[in-house]
């Protein structure tokens, strides 16, 4: 199962030139992270309040611009849920077209920045959405 998460090119995405800045993706993304957490019952509002999810390591490939208007729709799938991490995978298209694709890892850690194991909660909200269960 994927998680789809639609977004509107905007102006505040865009260089002079009309095109997607390539730091405002890592923000689409990160909303859709947000996006997901809270499709599966973890909210960050509610979740940043006794633990975090901070961005371990992320890579991107940008396979073609996106321009100001584009109905960009990225799409997240879970790769593997460890102990404490999360590895996704996710794209990003326009009418089909690929824009760009990224691999990231989530560590759960406590206030401290010390790493957690999952809540059992949170690691059952995940498991449908593994790509070993399509």
């Amino acid at each position: 199962m994927r998680f789809t998460f639609p977004q509107k090119v905007l102006f505040k995405h865009c260089d002079p030139a009309g095109i997607v800045f390539y730091p405002r993706y890592f923000e689409m993304i990160n909303d859709c992270i947000e996006a997901f957490f809270c499709e599966i019952g973890a909210p960050f509002e509610t979740l940043h309040q006794t633990a975090a999810v901070p961005t371990a390591q992320i890579s991107t490939t940008f396979h073609a611009p996106s321009r100001h208007g584009d109905p960009l729709v990225l799409d997240l799938f879970v790769d593997k849920i460890g102990r404490s991490s999360l590895d996704i995978s996710l794209t990003g298209t326009t009418d089909t077209k690929s824009r760009f694709s990224a691999k990231s890892t989530l560590v759960y850690v406590t206030l401290a920045d010390k790493s957690q194991a999952w809540p059992d909660a949170i690691r059952t909200a995940l498991t449908p959405y593994l790509r070993s269960n399509q």
